[in-house]
This record gives C-alpha cells, structure tokens and sequence, in this order.
C-alpha cells in the first residue's frame, strides 16, 4: 500500500529554518514526482515544490524560489523541503503528494494520487 509520511513542520521565528521529510512506505522511485503543497487558513491550496524522480528536476513555485529547496534521499525512500528565510506567510499546513502518471504537469494537484495526512508550519514571532 502507498503512503507518504510527513515530518519535521513546527513554530519557528521569521528568517528561521525548518526541514521537512517525506518518508515514503515503498521506494519513492514507484513514483514518476513527488511534491509539496500547502494549505494557509482561508486559503487556496498551493504548489510548493516538486522533484522528479525520471532526471531528478526539480520545480518551485514563485513565492519560495531562493528559499526553499526539495532533495531526495532513494536509500532513505525520502523527499526533503528545507525551508530557510521562513516568513509569517509560509504559515501552513504542508503536504507530500506523489504520482505515477508520467504525463503529470505541476503544480496539478489533482494529478497527484497519494497524500500524506500533512504537517504544520507555524512561522511567528
């Protein structure tokens, strides 16, 4: 059965880090991407970033390019986001996505097929 298991969200002050991980329960190579969405409160749910694991490219969405970073571990089955320069409007609650649909284009998240339960990212002061 395909998971995805977020960790790693917390309070931490603005210009803070944080390291999410996305551990998957069979190798993230059984997926074609994987990514990271958010959800704020009154808001839309936004693509983050995502990698692929057919060239291992990566995507990021304008409000966190410079910022954010995603990386693989294949050994680990993980997807990681470091988040640096963390501001008040990262607040949310980040989610791993993964798909096997070689044709998906980010940042659809109706393309993606697995979810992980998500993990909350509270940047405040």
């Amino acid at each position: 059965q395909l998971q995805l298991v977020e960790s790693g969200g917390g309070l931490v002050q603005p210009g803070g880090s944080l390291r999410l991980a996305c551990i998957t329960s069979t190798s993230i190579l059984d997926y074609y991407d994987i990514g990271w969405f958010r959800r704020a409160p009154g808001k839309s749910r936004e693509g983050v970033s995502c990698i692929s694991n057919d060239d291992g490219s990566t995507k990021y969405s304008d409000s966190v390019k410079g910022r954010f970073t995603i990386s693989r571990d294949i050994a680990k089955n993980s997807v990681y986001l470091q988040m640096n320069s963390l501001r008040p409007e990262d607040t949310a609650l980040y989610y791993c996505a993964g798909t096997k649909w070689p044709r998906y284009v980010w940042p659809d998240a109706l393309g993606m097929e697995v979810w992980g339960e998500g993990t909350q990212v509270t940047v405040s002061s």
